[in-house]
């Protein structure tokens, strides 16, 4: 992919593009079923208003992509992004075993990005992303379009995983 000098517009999927309700059962109870959750990830549907954002957002910018989800994801979630007309953009995954944070993880990912480059924006839905990500001074929309699950939001913080 050729270099882009417009400035970067930069997503989440889960719960950003990405409606993951549906396998949220994966997550619940004592035992989480984390190869099921991600299995499942290629029939999420598509959010609408993050959807839309994320064209509009292509308009000015460089449109990429910052997920929690690890690289054995990779495959699937090009499809999905192919399927449901997102924008091309590189995706960055965490390694398949980074179990950090995902609001340590993901700023990691996104201050290298905005190294010698303009980021526009972060769009996420995990509101302890959107913090450290606003206190490193990034731009951040909340996605606040999808249902919460606290079963996510745990995994997000405590294991690491998405």
């Amino acid at each position: 992919m050729k270099s882009d000098p417009r400035p970067l517009a930069v997503f989440d999927l889960d719960g950003t593009l990405a409606d993951s309700g549906h396998r949220q059962h994966y997550l619940e109870g004592p035992r989480r079923d984390w190869d099921g959750f991600f299995a499942a990830a290629v029939d999420d549907p598509p959010l609408p208003e993050g959807v839309r954002l994320a064209l509009d957002s292509a308009e000015e910018c460089e449109v990429g992509y910052l997920t929690g989800r690890p690289e054995r994801c990779r495959a699937d979630t090009l499809a999905w992004l192919a399927a449901h007309g997102l924008p091309e953009g590189r995706v960055h995954m965490r390694r398949n075993d980074d179990r950090r944070p995902a609001r340590q993880a993901k700023l990691e990912i996104l201050r290298r990005l905005g190294r010698g480059r303009e980021v526009r924006m972060l769009v996420d839905d995990d509101e302890l992303v959107c913090d450290a990500a606003e206190r490193a001074g990034f731009t951040v929309v909340r996605a606040r379009w999808a249902e919460e699950s606290p079963a996510l939001k745990d995994a997000q913080e405590r294991e690491g995983r998405t």
